[in-house]
């Protein structure tokens, strides 16, 4: 078996291929799909964030198998994460995912990384293959999804919140250059999310923030964003933000982070700003039927949002760690 690196610059078809692999190794995980688009900039480009390399298994002229695996650069210099690792299901049970994890392993020994994490279904092949080779669960997390054909609009507007002090900015798209210092300093809200323990807290210099707000559309996505800000000083107090298909290809909305700054909270802002991009996206998005949201589920205090508004489970899914330097380089030739 001959693993063989996917070139950045000049992927050719390999890259498609490698996501035809990806679509056929997650059929019957539930929900949306991985755009095309949006894999070719997360696997084969990375981002100002990591570097980001992919290599795969062409048997007959097909890719039958590979692996992405991304380096951070900002923060986490430490760690690597694998994105995908799959085997296409008719191609399974024959060691090829075993050599691919210990080529991961290689690559990321060279480049002196110490932890590796990656993400499954909580149930199905990846459940299996990830505790089998040594990895543990550093988090838990759950998909919920809210049906918007089944909302009821009048009782969206009963909770939304009156939040005095508070006023509302909102965009759609890249976010603008002179919002970015502030979108900035919201993000850094996300660090007081849950994370694994051995996970940084995100480093956000504008020049990532800019050049990740740059790449949204090369990815196939587009995005509408609300930001919180105090009346009194101006100051940026939280923000949410949910992605959809550019193309509109299909009727699904991407909750992306919500939060709020803890010198802010208490004020119902989360909720506040969750309603009111919902209301802006019915007004202007028609097409969008569902909204799929992604949590920790140690995350009580966004869980009890999402339920209060109608989020319902789809399914549960492992982030799963490997300390590297508890593995012997013998051990990777699997």
């Amino acid at each position: 078996m001959q693993i063989q690196r996917i070139d950045a610059e000049h992927p050719g078809r390999l890259l498609d291929d490698f996501h035809d692999a990806f679509v056929a190794a997650m059929e019957g995980v539930p929900g949306p799909q991985v755009s095309a688009a949006r894999f070719r900039r997360v696997v084969g480009g990375g981002g100002p964030g990591a570097r980001a390399e992919a290599w795969v298994v062409v048997e007959g002229g097909q890719v039958v198998a590979g692996y992405g695996l991304s380096f951070p650069r900002y923060d986490n210099t430490h760690m690597g994460i694998l994105f995908p690792l799959v085997v296409r299901p008719e191609r399974r049970r024959q060691e090829m995912g075993s050599a691919l994890l210990a080529h991961a392993l290689d690559r990321l020994h060279a480049d002196g990384r110490r932890l590796l994490l990656a993400e499954t279904p909580a149930e199905g092949p990846g459940a299996r293959f990830a505790p089998a080779h040594g990895f543990t669960v550093g988090v838990a997390e759950a998909r919920r999804v809210l049906d918007l054909r089944k909302v009821d609009w009048d009782a969206f507007e009963r909770m939304l919140p009156r939040s005095g002090g508070y006023r509302l900015e909102r965009w759609t798209g890249p976010t603008s250059p002179e919002l970015l210092p502030d979108l900035a300093t919201v993000m850094d809200g996300m660090n007081d999310a849950p994370r694994d323990a051995g996970v940084e807290a995100m480093n956000l210099p504008l020049e990532r923030v800019r050049a990740d707000e740059q790449r949204t559309r090369e990815g196939g996505d587009d995005s509408y964003t609300v930001l919180a800000r105090r009346t009194s000083d101006g100051a940026p107090a939280g923000y949410t933000r949910v992605f959809l298909r550019a193309d509109r290809a299909d009727g699904w909305a991407h909750q992306g982070d919500t939060t709020v700054l803890r010198e802010h909270r208490g004020h119902r802002l989360g909720l506040l700003l969750k309603l009111t991009n919902l209301f802006w996206l019915r007004e202007r998005e028609p097409h969008l039927d569902r909204v799929i949201t992604w949590n920790a589920t140690s995350n009580a205090h966004m869980l009890a949002i999402n339920e209060a508004m109608g989020f319902e489970l789809l399914d549960e899914w492992n982030e799963w760690r490997l300390p590297l330097q508890t593995r012997k380089s013998a051990e990777w030739a699997l």
